[in-house]
Parts: structure tokens; sequence; C-alpha cells
């Protein structure tokens, strides 16, 4: 095996992560084989764009609405036990959609409520999970788990929807709902597995009010996350919507059925599988990569929205899923490293939030576009959010680096001057006071010199 190729699986060295690798993949495929089968089900119920972008959009509300909270139980609460309580909750709105379905009561209503409520149990796992990989791993090896779990969920995304295609063509659209309820169990067992001891868990976040702001006040004063977060809560509204756009591109653009939207997921999945281990092979990220990846996934999107056939847009899908995978996981891989222990269960629960929260917004307006234009116009919206976040992103990185103009010695408070040889620097730098500043002589006008 090549170097490159083990780096690639350096975090599966980890028996703990391994354990939960295993149970994850059986629980995210099935999660992809519902999501297909709910979107699916919905196009047959009412033949509207509309109504699926209104389904994709039901499923992230609660991470916008409730996903800060969420995060703010992960730092508050043991991530492998609070895991085990969502994951057996996400079961139940799959079981009430199969029994419906199975006994041909369902409505479109029952599908828009079940989602919401499968929603409302992601806003607290899904932080939970992204906040869980580097107490698993530690540190030095987040940026392999985190392109690892891509691995994972796109391998999910190829495994679940051809899953998915399979049962709706043979037994009906129901029997994804029961196994997707039945695939949780497979998670249940990986996390009562895992060994608590040799796990690194962050602090225990303090009791109290505001601790919600707190983390935006955090995230505020912190480029290293603020950047990322901006680049990704404007991809991720108008350009990560591709469980509606796939669905609309087969049947509307491409005159399709289930087996059409099938070969573009799968497509989609494998190039971002290919993507996840390129990245997790790197072990690093930085603002090269994630201007690089979102320009990338820019570039190819518009190339997608010309494909004039169906071969030609499965092609196109590969390098997009690549570009996709390479972009989200090098933001949850610098959120991850830049986040204060105590506040990263927060400040993942804020990527959920942009990356898939934002999908209420987004989801709707693909949906419209799709059915006003055509689904190839919801393609150039997502290309034209990669590349003025790669714009964008490089102007700020690019300010930061900018060296500000020279402040003299006497504009310092007294904390921050040079000292002589020998005198120590304090813990921690004094806040600066009225009497800490001592009146500077006028500064030389540039112009006419000094007086």
């Amino acid at each position: 095996m090549s170097r490159a190729l083990r780096r690639s699986f350096a975090s599966l060295a980890v028996p703990n992560y391994r354990r939960y690798f295993g149970g994850q993949l059986v629980s995210v495929s099935g999660n992809w084989t519902q999501v297909v089968a709910e979107m699916w089900l919905i196009l047959a119920l009412t033949g509207s764009g509309l109504a699926v972008g209104v389904t994709s959009a039901l499923q992230f509300l609660p991470l916008l609405l409730f996903g800060a909270w969420g995060g703010l139980l992960a730092d508050r609460f043991p991530k492998r036990s609070l895991l085990m309580v969502t994951q057996t909750m996400m079961a139940l709105p799959a079981l009430a959609l199969w029994a419906v379905t199975s006994a041909g009561v369902v409505e479109p209503w029952m599908v828009f409520a079940l989602v919401f409520a499968r929603g409302t149990v992601n806003a607290v796992d899904f932080p939970t999970r992204q906040s869980f990989a580097i107490e698993m791993v530690g540190a030095d090896r987040v940026v392999n788990a985190v392109s690892l779990n891509s691995v994972l969920i796109h391998s999910a995304r190829i495994l679940g929807p051809a899953t998915a295609g399979i049962l709706i063509t043979t037994l009906g659209v129901g029997t994804c709902f029961l196994v997707n309820a039945l695939s949780f169990g497979a998670m249940i067992i990986a996390l009562r597995a895992i060994e608590p001891h040799e796990l690194r868990p962050a602090p225990t976040a303090p009791r109290g009010s505001g601790a919600v702001r707190d983390a935006l006040r955090y995230v505020r004063r912190t480029p290293a996350l603020a950047i990322p977060l901006a680049m990704m809560a404007l991809v991720g509204t108008l350009g990560y919507n591709f469980q509606v756009i796939l669905p609309l591109l087969a049947r509307f653009s491409f005159d399709g059925g289930a087996s059409a939207y099938t070969a573009l997921a799968v497509a989609m999945g494998a190039g971002s599988v290919v993507g996840a281990l390129v990245a997790g092979a790197r072990g690093r990220v930085g603002p090269g990569l994630l201007i690089g990846a979102a320009f990338g996934f820019g570039a190819v999107a518009l190339i997608a929205a010309a494909a004039p056939t169906l071969p030609l847009e499965a092609i196109a899908l590969v390098p997009l899923g690549a570009a996709s995978v390479t972009f989200a996981a090098g933001i949850n891989s610098s959120l991850q490293l830049a986040a204060d222990p105590a506040m990263r269960g927060r400040v993942m629960a804020l990527y959920s939030m942009v990356f898939l929260g934002s999908a209420p917004i987004g989801g709707p307006i693909t949906g419209w576009l799709s059915e006003a234009i055509d689904p190839r116009a919801a393609l150039v919206l997502a290309g034209v959010s990669g590349v003025v976040a790669a714009m964008g992103a490089r102007a700020a990185f690019r300010r930061l680096d900018a060296p500000g103009p020279p402040i003299r010695d006497c504009e310092r408070p007294r904390s921050e001057r040079p000292r002589a040889a020998g005198t120590r620097r304090p813990l921690a730098p004094a806040a600066a006071v009225a009497g800490d500043r001592p009146a500077c002589d006028p500064a030389p006008d540039p112009v006419s010199g000094p007086a």
C-alpha cells in the first residue's frame, strides 16, 4: 500500500474510531436510502419541484432554528451517551413513515411532518457527531478523520441511493423507511463498543445563561472561524442543494425516472469519495485549500450546468462531487482545529447551521428556480456561489495578512510596550485604562513636516 494511501486511512488505526466508522457506514447509508425515498415519494404525490424543495428545507430547518442549542448540549454532556439517545430517537420517524406508506394512507403533510421530526433530532445529533471525532483520534489526526468521515458519507451516497433505487422498483418506496429504521441499530451497537477511557473528552461547558451568545461573540472576534463559516454560509445556502437539484435534473432536464436519478446520485457520490481520500492524505488544511476548493466547486458546477446529455452530466458530477467534499471537509477541519475545546460543540453547531441548516432558504429557491426556468439554472447559481465565496475569502485573508499602520510605543498600553532585558512579561495582557495611554507628541505632518 502506498504511503499516501496509508495516510488516507490513518485514523482507522484508532480502535474506537474504527468501531464508530463501521456503525456510521451502515447508519448513514440507511439515512441516504430514506432521503432518496422521501424525495421520490413527495415528487410522486405532488409532481411539484417546489414541494421537493420544501421537503429538503423541512429536513434541515430544525438545524437552523435549534442547531446552536444542540451544540450547547454537545458541550455540556458526554457525546457518546448523547449520541446513543439521538440515534434511538431518529429511528422513530422512519418507522412512522414506513407504517403510513405501507398502509397506503400517506399524504404530503405526513411526509412533511415526519421529515421535520427527524430533522429536530438531527439538530442535536449532527453537531455532536462532528465534534466527537477529535475526541476519538486527537488533534493530530482530526483532518484525516474528517476526510474519512466524508468518505463514509459519500460512500453512503452511493450505497444509499443504489439501495433505494432497487427497493423502490422491486418492493416499493415504503421498504426504504424500514431499512433506515433498522440501520440505526448498527450505530447504537458501535457506540456501546467504544472504550470511554480511550477518549479525549473536551472540558464540559459551564452551566449558565448566555452560552450561545458567548459562542457567537467568540466566532465573530476569531477570523480563523468567521471567514470559513462565511464561506460555507454562502455556498451551503446557494450551492449545496443537490438533494433538490438531482431528482429535478433527472425528471425534467433528461426526462428520466428513478434509475436516472440514481445514476446521477451515484456519479456525484463516487467523485466525493475520491475527493475525500485525496483530502485525507494531505493531513493539513489552510486558506489556500479553502479558496481553491471553493473556486473549483464553482467552476465545475458551471460546466455541469452546460452538459447536454445524461451521460455527460454524470461525468461532470464526478469532479463536482470531489470539489464539494474537499471544500466541506476543509471547512470542517479548520473549524475543529481553530476552536477552543470547550466551545467546539457550539462552533460545529454553527457549521451545521450554515452547511445544512441553510437548506430551508436554499432548497425552496433551488426548487422554484428549477421549476420556473430549468434545473440547470440551479447549477449556475451553485457555480456562482462558489466563485464569489473564493474571491471574498481571498480578499479577507489578504486583509488579515496585510500590515497595519505603524503604532508608536507611546500609543500602546504600557502592558504591550517593549521592556528592558530581564523584565518579565505578564501572564495575560492587562486591560487598557484611561491613564495607561500617555499623550504623544503630535506626529509630523506628512506634507509640511515637523513644526
